[in-house]
């Protein structure tokens, strides 16, 4: 494939693919709300955050985004909250911009109220009034390189920010963003040893200047000092800001692509700087023997610089046509432009002399050997032009240092350690189903039948994905009682943004395109409040009653009030409190009365499969977390899945693409709500792991499952009963599939919720979720995975830490110096020659009969400084000297 347009192949390394992403304990871990827990893949996400800032030369960058075309939304949203006093706050987007990055953009402009101009550079008026941002690609769609600075002084001049797209190898050859004054840098990491994957799941980069670190959207990884004055690492800034801001957060983002950003960090650690330019260099000088191949056969490039693209134009159809039958017969796949007779070659790190030679046989040039005697491409490239970077890049000694194969797979296996994944323990967080991610489902993963698909490949070369995708669709219809699925959205929060605009498109078709309240009960995920904002809603907040449930008095009054102007409700069931709603039929029968849709949010999907659909009870439209119910694992923090079901009458509005229509999309009477993915299909590689786990399962052993999960955790519910108050449960005193325990009131005592989630960490488990949806509480999911062994072993953990307290509130140790306050030990504390805790070592690392040396897993560090971290943010390898965080400081 040399279609190019942000997906490259690369040279897949075994060394990576083997020991992380084929390795659960990289994949089976969680987004790395513990930290001392966490501690290994946040260095390997740090190293990411280094490698990015080095490219691109900008000092802040965040942990991955979803894709490019979704990073250039953000950075659109980001100029947009900076120049919010511009009433019709415009964008421009140069032309030379790939279309499916553009479509992105204009699919978020049109809720959030910008006006996006696109254009040419060169003759945009950068003086506009309402002016907040400006976007070029490097290198553009046509593969050449620009110098933009003119243009980005303009822009600054109308106190508009400057973003550039850029191609993350090319940095490596090209003078880097930052020193032509840009203030934003995104891209897609991809072809840092990612493989192509029909389209996804593809890591983005995104960097920006020092002072909009605090504005700069999805999750950052931060150094900070831990309880022992050592440095540590932490989820920094935006965490988790949608559960506190709500529609106020920056972003409606709740995942990144953890995983693949450390695919892409591997690859950085193990070609360091030197590698990368000798990769670039590679693939630039053979696009320069094609360039000159291409030039002596008589076709047409423009002149000026370029890195690894070419747009060539023949004099003739007769050429052109030969030109594509001869790359059919070669079995190469190369970009069709608009224009006549014009095509793209784009080349990567695969490229070979037999690749070139068959190049050039299409152009009708002479062969590599001919033209190698007469033309050096060191002699025509952009070496020794403006053009190429001077400036160090990866010069940190992690980029160093791991150079073999021997000594990164030992720097992987270092990290893991450091890390609590699946494989050591069940983590039971609430609302995130941490279920068995099952060898033989993730098998087709690494194959290369499904890696190595271009995503806008001709269509007679895609069939076997498609079928896959078709019987995928078909299953989850079933399962959910929806008449069609969108796979676009890749991650839920992405789907439930794309619900909405669906809602939105619908509305406006039947003329009822002034609709736009959404009620929101208080205890919803908070992306859903962030979500709505996002498409373009109001949100109104509905209040929750004291067993749980969704207030119906407080829904029937906002009903009547805004009758008029109700758009819908985002409802999530069973609700976020663990409880099965009775009233969601009356629910969403009240919200259609008052000509309203219902958006069930689908995180809780594992406690309906099989048992109940929400296409039959009342709901419109939902988001599936194939990385919850569906086994896709989370992968450290992505990725995630998160397609779409939605009824019947919505079905014509689901998300479309440009380049190719995902299924159904370009039937006679659809009409797309917009493109909210740079793919058509989203994260397509990894839809093979809920098409076998639904495959494998089948119908019965799917509703098992369920049954099974919601009885685990009743199982766990009653048990811990006695010491810790269940929060909400129904008439009858159950719950769905997961629970609240109550851990705000220990009177005598200063033990919080954060106290009990460190203490877990000595006893080996990661904490349930904290402090969500009611602050001060722990949310337990065990899921259907997990054994009654494990379980005990939890229960057993709790309750020992509740007697913990228990001798604390009873004066027997001390308020302040205790295992709980000073939990989690390391076993630098517990093995070193001094120990002056009134409690002991025992105490300490091994409370429990069952905990022995040989299982114990220790924390990665101590208990992490949030505030000092927030207080002093420092985003990327700390110098190597800086062994205490008071070295770091200096």
């Amino acid at each position: 494939n040399m279609i190019k347009q942000l997906t490259h192949k690369q040279w897949y390394q075994r060394r990576v693919r083997g020991n992380l992403l084929e390795n659960p304990g990289w994949y089976s871990s969680y987004t790395p709300y513990q930290a001392e827990i966490s501690q290994g893949r946040m260095e390997s996400l740090i190293n990411y955050q280094t490698m990015v800032t080095d490219m691109t030369g900008l000092p802040v960058a965040n942990a991955s985004l979803l894709d490019e075309g979704t990073a250039a939304a953000e950075a659109m949203a980001l100029c947009y909250r900076q120049q919010k006093k511009n009433k019709e706050p415009v964008f421009f987007v140069d032309n030379a911009i790939f279309p499916q990055t553009l479509a992105v953009i204009l699919t978020r402009s049109e809720h959030l109220g910008i006006k996006v101009v696109v254009g040419d550079y060169k003759s945009f008026d950068y003086q506009t009034p309402g002016l907040c941002g400006v976007l070029f690609q490097y290198p553009n769609a046509d593969g050449k390189i620009i110098d933009y600075t003119e243009y980005i002084e303009a822009a600054h001049a109308n106190k508009a920010l400057a973003v550039c797209a850029a191609d993350l190898l090319a940095l490596a050859l090209i003078k880097p963003p930052g020193e032509y004054g840009f203030d934003i840098a995104l891209g897609s990491a991809q072809r840092f040893g990612v493989p192509l994957g029909f389209g996804g799941p593809h890591a983005a980069f995104f960097s920006v200047k020092e002072s909009l670190k605090r504005s700069i959207p999805g999750r950052i990884i931060g150094v900070t000092r831990d309880a022992d004055n050592g440095l540590a690492y932490r989820l920094t800034l935006q965490t988790r800001e949608q559960h506190i801001k709500r529609n106020k957060a920056t972003s409606n983002i709740c995942t990144a692509q953890a995983l693949l950003a450390n695919m892409a960090a591997m690859y950085a650690v193990y070609h360091g700087s030197d590698g990368l330019l000798s990769i670039a260099e590679k693939v630039h000088f053979s696009t320069c023997i094609i360039a000159e191949g291409a030039r002596r056969a008589g076709h047409h490039i423009d002149e000026g610089a370029f890195f690894d693209t070419l747009k060539i134009r023949f004099n003739n159809d007769s050429a052109y046509d030969d030109a594509l039958i001869n790359a059919e017969i070669r079995r190469i796949n190369l970009r069709k432009f608009d224009e006549p007779n014009t095509i793209g070659i784009s080349l990567d790190e695969t490229v070979t002399s037999e690749d070139l030679d068959d190049l050039l046989f299409v152009l009708g040039a002479p062969s590599v050997k001919n033209l190698w005697q007469q033309y050096k491409p060191r002699d025509g490239g952009i070496l020794r032009t403006k053009f190429e970077r001077t400036s160090e890049f990866l010069t940190h000694p992690t980029f160093k240092l791991y150079r073999s194969e021997h000594q990164l797979t030992r720097y992987m296996r270092l990290l893991e350690r450091k890390d609590v994944s699946l494989v050591h323990s069940m983590i039971p967080l609430g609302s995130c189903t941490m279920k068995l991610n099952a060898t033989t489902e993730l098998a087709p993963v690494s194959r290369p039948e499904f890696a190595n698909i271009h995503p806008f490949a001709p269509t007679h070369q895609t069939q076997g994905y498609m079928e896959l995708i078709k019987e995928l669709h078909d299953d989850l219809c079933e399962i959910t009682g929806y008449a069609a699925i969108s796979f676009q959205p890749n991650s839920g929060a992405q789907g439930e943004y794309a619900g909405l605009l669906a809602i939105r498109a619908y509305q406006k078709d039947i003329g009822q395109g002034h609709r736009n309240i959404c009620l929101v009960p208080v205890s919803a995920h908070g992306t859903n409040p962030a979500s709505a904002q996002m498409a373009g809603l109001a949100v109104v907040s509905i209040k929750t009653l004291p067993d749980g449930n969704v207030d119906m008095d407080d829904v029937r009054a906002k009903c009547e009030k805004y009758k008029d102007n109700l758009s819908c409700i985002m409802v999530t069931y069973p609700s976020t409190y663990g409880v099965f709603e009775e009233c969601i039929r009356d629910l969403c029968d009240l919200i259609h009365e008052n000509g309203g849709q219902v958006y069930l949010d689908g995180a809780n999907m594992n406690a309906q499969v099989g048992v109940c659909k929400p296409g039959h009870y009342g709901a419109d439209v939902s988001h599936l977390n194939l990385h919850k119910t569906f086994c896709i694992p989370h992968g450290g923090g992505g990725p995630g899945v998160g397609p779409i079901g939605v009824g019947a009458h919505l079905a014509p509005f689901l998300p479309g693409h440009d380049l190719v229509p995902p299924m159904n999309t370009d039937d006679p009477g659809s009409r797309p709500c917009g493109q909210v993915s740079a793919a058509p299909y989203g994260s397509s590689l990894i839809l093979p792991i809920s098409w076998a786990y639904i495959k494998l399962m089948g119908p019965t052993a799917l509703r098992t499952a369920t049954e099974v999960a919601i009885l685990n955790a009743n199982y766990m519910a009653k048990r811990l009963a006695p010491y810790y108050p269940i929060m909400y449960t129904n008439s009858e005193g159950f719950c769905a599939h997961e629970f609240i325990l109550d851990v705000r009131n220990f009177p005598g005592c200063n033990i919080g919720v954060m106290d009990i989630a460190k203490r877990l960490q000595d006893y080996g488990f990661h904490a349930p979720t904290t402090s969500w949806p009611v602050v001060n509480t722990m949310m337990v999911e065990p899921t259907e995975s997990e054994d009654k062994a494990e379980m005990d072993r939890y229960i057993e953990a709790l309750i020992a830490i509740r007697q913990e307290i228990q001798d604390i509130q009873d004066g027997k140790i001390d308020p302040e110096d205790n295992p709980v306050k000073r939990a989690p030990h390391t076993m630098a504390v517990v093995t070193a020659d001094e120990w002056d805790r009134p409690y002991s070592r025992q105490t300490a690392a091994f409370p429990l009969p069952w905990m022995t040396p040989a299982k114990k897993i220790w924390p990665g560090s101590a208990r992490v400084d949030d505030a000092y971290g927030d207080q002093n943010v420092f985003c990327t390898c700390p110098p190597v000297e800086a062994y205490s965080i008071d070295d770091l400081s200096k």
